[in-house]
């Protein structure tokens, strides 16, 4: 039997990402689509196939007989549409950042508990092929004790359009670090294992609000000069863990560097990784000799997200990005905001 689908938000993540991304298995119907701005809820609707489509996402999960939703709204909707999901029996397949706090995040974990239902964090760079290696490398030990990680994902000039609401914090929860750094901060905690953070130390930055330069990129958004920008476009931290490790994190919209860059470093007692723009080396002794590996990572993704969401759903077992862990990445993400806040570390 066909699972019945249904997305909230008609925006650029949902058409791109997730529509696309369930459009490729057979047994999903595509029964609603939702999203504030009608004339994007009646195009997607009309050129992906869905059945219906709504203004109101409590209209369409009270109307609508769901099996599964997409959450592609901004961040400040991630919680209340989650929790409504839940509420009704439906399973949640959320966009990243789970919420805007840890609190917002631990309710969502509590209300999936209580419904039994799946709630998994659409966290994308999980299901990479360097990500599936590193972890895969990780977890047969041959890093040894992984014991200091540094992540990051820097622009040079990239604010994500000046006045929307990725730059108001009441709709978004923050900058570069809610938005960017999510998605290292979440790998490297990954291939550790995910330990609990025991403390955090920030500092956050807004500096390119004004900033007039002609290569700026509003990363296909519109952007206006008078809107709103209440949050940082830079953001450093340094976290420590409860095993002992360490975690050194820098995430920017614009800074006066001279390329964008994401990358991570693991260091190990028996090996070490450097992921940098899409290149993954692995730093490794052989025959008392230090080596460089380049792994082959032109291979068929062993875990596609859309699917793996589908078959957590008819197994009913936990999604590789769980909730639980997403509540421990916003407490570092909140303490962060508040170290800078205050100018001290904060322990948890």
């Amino acid at each position: 039997m066909k699972l019945r689908y249904g997305c909230i938000g008609a925006g650029g993540i949902a058409r791109a990402k997730h529509i696309r991304g369930y459009q490729s298995i057979r047994d999903v119907e595509f029964v609603a689509v939702c999203d504030e701005n009608p004339k994007f809820a009646e195009e997607v609707a009309k050129e992906f196939g869905f059945q219906k489509y709504y203004t109101d996402y409590r209209d369409m999960l009270e109307n609508e007989k769901l099996d599964f939703i997409s959450v592609c709204t901004p961040n400040y909707l991630h919680f209340p549409i989650t929790l409504m999901a839940l509420e009704k029996g439906i399973h949640v397949h959320c966009e990243k950042p789970i919420a805007l706090n840890a609190g917002e995040a631990q309710q969502m974990v509590d209300a999936k508990n209580k419904s039994g239902k799946i709630l998994m964090v659409a966290l994308n760079n999980r299901f990479t092929n360097h990500a599936w290696f590193v972890k895969q490398y990780a977890d047969e030990g041959l890093f040894g004790d992984i014991y200091h990680v540094r992540c990051g994902w820097k622009r040079v000039r990239g604010i994500p359009g000046k006045g929307g609401w990725f730059t108001n914090k009441a709709l978004s929860g923050g900058g570069p670090l809610i938005d960017l750094g999510v998605h290292f901060m979440d790998l490297a905690m990954y291939f550790m294992g995910y330990p609990e953070p025991v403390s955090v130390s920030g500092a956050t930055y807004s500096k390119f609000g004004e900033n007039k330069c002609i290569n700026s990129s509003g990363w296909g958004m519109t952007s206006d000069e008078n809107g709103i920008m209440d949050v940082e476009d830079l953001a450093v931290g340094f976290v420590r863990l409860e095993n002992g490790a360490t975690l050194d994190l820098e995430f920017s919209w614009s800074s006066n560097i001279e390329k964008d860059e994401v990358f991570y470093e693991i260091r190990g007692t028996k090996g070490g990784a450097i992921f940098r723009n899409g290149d993954l080396k692995i730093i490794t002794e052989q025959v008392s000799t230090l080596v460089e590996i380049k792994p082959n990572l032109n291979f068929k993704t062993p875990i596609n997200e859309f699917s793996h969401f589908i078959d957590c759903i008819r197994t009913n077992r936990e999604p590789i990005a769980k909730p639980e862990e997403a509540v421990k990445l916003m407490k570092i993400i909140d303490g962060i905001y508040l170290s800078a806040e205050t100018n001290q570390e904060i322990r948890f």
